[in-house]
């Protein structure tokens, strides 16, 4: 069955906006450490999502491989990069990072369509 990443990250993102009322606090500072943490220093916003996406990866979490190849589509990231970072994650993270890569790429696919 192939997952679906846009209505993945759709779900997500309604469910976020519930708890933004439930816990405003806590989402606003979720929302700032995600702003420092993107923000272009030595390595560029691209760079970041990549590096993103393998601990998305990695921690087989279908809502971070979502948003991070949806960001990276949007900046311009080419398949061969996401698949070279891919790479890295089955080497790092054996079968189980192999089937959530094999997402991830399906993934990026969808998104790059959009």
């Amino acid at each position: 069955m192939q997952k679906n990443y846009s209505e993945i990250t759709a779900n997500i993102s309604g469910n976020i906006k519930q708890l933004r009322g439930l816990i405003p606090e806590t989402l606003q500072g979720f929302s700032a450490m995600s702003g420092a943490a993107t923000k272009t220093g030595v390595l560029d916003e691209k760079t970041k999502e990549l590096i993103a996406l393998a601990l998305g990866v990695g921690a087989r979490c279908d809502g971070c491989i979502g948003f991070h190849t949806k960001a990276l589509a949007k900046l311009g990231a080419t398949r061969e990069e996401v698949a070279e970072v891919l790479g890295m994650c089955v080497y790092m993270g054996g079968g189980p990072s192999l089937m959530y890569a094999a997402d991830a790429i399906a993934a990026f696919d969808e998104f790059k369509k959009s």
